[in-house]
């Protein structure tokens, strides 16, 4: 029976408008990631290195042997090998005449969705039909449209394709209808998961059910349970429908419904989570069944939307849970959300897996570049959630390997200037969660987000535990509190820093370092093409900045933006002084970046400088300095690394240098040059949790036992990776 929901019905629940933040029960078990593969590998040896490639929706081959995933810019299927998980190989690819969009694989076939559209007026499109053992097109099943996404039932006798049309964003400014009109095309499977029926599927017919632009529904995602039923989102339209596959008719069409935040970020760049958003269209994006009777929608939003969440609902449309504001305010407790997009669709929840064996599900967050997993209750119950999984950049397709305890995330996001590469990560379930290495949330345990981590500095007066400052991804200066006497670390307070009258600031904040006075130092990079010098400013414990200090000008001429990168406070014959280390040489100095050295009574400085490695990348680069910290036993730790990532990352360690029987000099004389001794290497930590290896380690602090903390950058979560890691090393003298 046809079902019509009314909009003013489906509300979200309120008991979920403000969710409590739990860390994950450990007894439960989670994913712990085994490897990361860069997509590039798959590329053939005459193909250059930086040719565009990406992983967007994958599948895996009936044993869980094989992946395969759809490769839209290079129009081809992709394979990767893990009979071995902990060590992917690329397998090969196989080209397409067309773009595909999704993969769904039966038995020995797999099956693509393919568009070939001239333009948005003319959509096109065919399913391409691959035997699983030739790697061959075997078949091409003509769809009349532009496939979006393709499911095959649980029994293998049905699939069920999305034929999108999708809207052109830049046609009347995105707005609806924008014909052709999408449909549901349903193919019937033979014994080997080919289709029967090729030439002439079925369309079912979606016109007239949305409120929203009914006249051109806008299918986006499809999912089908064991009764042989499919779910379908019309993205654009907020609608929903149910449909019976074996004789066509609708069993359900209703809005998604509208929902209201509170507590979350919407001003651009800002982590501060007191906002809020009325009456927003969910605008769901993938949908999974989590039984016969309940699915659930990852709401991006798109058309008018932005709802951050995910919802439950039953098969007669009313809805079972709704998230509200939890994806957000995890995103900030985990120092993965995505501030330039606050005022937006913040994290954009996008991608939806369900493991039912384990009664989990999975949420990809597009922006955060995340998957939240959550624990499915049962009907009338708010869901568990369980862990919060890094992911590579722009998280697409999520795909759980039961019979392997393995689950699989195709991140698309590919620059290959910058080496940031599309990736697939590989996790394996097991009775251990695997834990963040830190996270925000204050006494009362609500989250403080955190990023863009620059800085980092012992407190002399409170053992393991830090200064943090983030850089200048945010419009506010910011200061933190860091205790690392627990595992995962907690950053407890921030701190927003601003001059005696309260007035703005324009600072980007690289080093930080304990102030004898009380407070903190703290050192902003300089950067004369935006008119902001470098600076050391004294800043009380409440955040008032009491002294600036500026470089002389001799210096500050030669700079250019690569300023300072760290700061540490030494005692001289009980006298205060400042070491601040530039991230690159001076006009001038090539092979040496600066050392300075300031008074803070008298505002004067003394300079030398510190040798630095050659480039050992393949891919050259640079390298500089960005992080400096006292020793216990008086030496002065710099950080070292280039400014590559991924598999292009050759250097990033720590080395030493000694101030003993050094006599620096003003600005004006020629400075004595110090050499560099290696500590430790970090680049086995930084790859030690099997991700892509990150471009920024940027703060370095000592703990009581020796060791050091070493904390990266991510960037504010700007197309890059949105761990923050916090690695204790154990130096080899310590």
């Amino acid at each position: 029976m046809l079902s019509i929901r009314s909009p003013l019905l489906i509300m979200p629940l309120l008991a979920a408008a403000l969710m409590v933040l739990t860390p994950p029960v450990q007894a439960a078990g989670g994913l712990t990631r085994l490897a990361t593969f860069e997509v590039h590998r798959n590329l053939a040896a005459d193909e250059p290195r930086e040719t565009t490639t990406a992983a967007e929706i994958i599948a895996a081959s009936q044993d869980g042997q094989t992946l395969v995933y759809t490769d839209s810019p290079a129009e081809r299927l992709g394979f990767i090998d893990i009979a071995e998980p902990a060590t992917p190989k690329p397998d090969g690819f196989l080209a397409l005449d067309g773009e595909p969009t999704s993969v769904a694989i039966v038995g020995g076939t797999a099956l693509v969705g393919v568009n070939t559209s001239a333009d948005y007026r003319h959509p096109d499109g065919h399913l391409a039909v691959v035997d699983m053992t030739t790697r061959q097109v075997v078949a091409r099943c003509p769809l009349g449209g532009q496939p979006d996404s393709v499911a095959a039932s649980p029994s293998s006798d049905y699939l069920a394709v999305a034929i999108e049309n999708e809207r052109d964003e830049d046609r009347n400014d995105g707005s609806l209808p924008q014909l052709p009109e999408g449909y549901l095309s349903v193919l019937r499977l033979d014994t080997g998961g080919r289709p029967s029926d090729c030439e002439t599927p079925t369309r079912i017919d979606l016109t007239g059910q949305a409120a929203v632009a009914g006249e051109d529904p806008e299918p986006e995602f499809v999912d089908i349970n064991g009764e042989g039923q499919v779910v379908l989102t019309l993205q654009e339209n907020n609608h929903l429908i149910v449909a019976d596959l074996a004789s066509g008719e609708l069993i359900l069409s209703t809005h998604a419904g509208m929902v209201d935040l509170d507590g979350i970020p919407t001003e651009e760049r800002r982590l501060n989570a007191d906002g809020e958003l009325r009456d927003v269209s969910r605008e769901p994006d993938a949908v999974g069944w989590l039984d016969d009777s309940r699915f659930v929608t990852a709401n991006e939003g798109d058309y008018q939307g932005g709802s951050r969440g995910f919802t439950i609902f039953n098969r007669d449309g009313e809805i079972d849970y709704d998230s509200g504001n939890a994806l957000e305010r995890l995103a900030l407790t985990y120092g993965s959300y995505p501030a330039k997009r606050a005022h937006k669709k913040g994290v954009e929840p996008e991608g939806i897996e369900v493991w039912g064996e384990r009664r989990l599900f999975f949420v990809g967050l597009e922006r955060a570049a995340a998957v939240a997993i959550y624990r499915d209750q049962g009907p009338g119950q708010a869901p568990e959630f369980v862990q919060w999984l890094p992911t590579g950049v722009g998280p697409e397709g999520l795909l759980a390997i039961p019979q392997r305890d393995l689950f699989v995330v195709a991140a698309e996001e590919d620059d290959p200037e910058a080496g940031l590469r599309s990736t697939v990560s590989i996790y394996r379930w097991s009775d251990r969660v695997g834990e963040p290495a830190i996270i925000g949330e204050d006494g009362d345990g609500q989250p403080i987000g955190f990023g863009a981590l620059s800085g980092l500095a012992a407190d002399p007066d409170a053992v393991d535990r830090f200064w943090a400052v983030s850089d200048s991804f945010y419009p506010e200066a910011r200061l933190y509190r860091l205790d690392a006497r627990r595992q995962p670390a907690r950053i407890t307070a921030v701190t927003t820093l601003k001059t005696a009258d309260g007035g703005p600031i324009d600072l980007d904040l690289e080093g930080v370092a304990p102030r004898r006075a009380g407070g903190v130092w703290v050192a902003s990079e300089g950067k004369p093409d935006a008119g902001r010098a470098s600076e050391i400013l004294g800043v009380t414990a409440d955040g008032i900045i009491t002294e600036r200090f500026t470089l002389p000008t001799s210096i500050a001429e030669r700079m250019g933006n690569y300023g300072f990168e760290g700061l540490a406070r030494l005692l001289q014959d009980g006298q205060e002084r400042l070491a601040v280390i530039f991230q690159r040489p001076l006009e001038g100095e090539a092979g040496r970046a600066r050392l300075g050295l300031l008074n803070p009574e008298t505002g004067e400085w003394r300079f030398a400088t510190v040798a630095l490695q050659a480039p050992l990348s393949p891919a050259n680069g640079w390298v500089g300095f960005s992080e400096i910290t006292p020793l216990a036993d008086g030496r002065l730790a710099l950080i070292e690394r280039d400014n590559q990532s991924g598999e292009r990352a050759s250097l990033k360690r720590v080395v030493t240098i000694s101030l003993d029987g050094v006599e620096p000099v003003a600005a004006d004389q020629a400075p004595p040059h110090l050499t560099t001794q290696p500590l430790m290497d970090l680049l086995p930590a930084l790859a030690g949790g099997h991700g892509m290896v990150v471009d920024k380690p940027e703060g370095m602090g000592q703990l009581a036992d020796g060791r050091l903390l070493v904390v990266t950058d991510n960037d504010g979560v700007d197309d890059s990776i949105s761990q923050t890691y916090l690695l204790r090393l154990t130096p080899p003298d310590a």
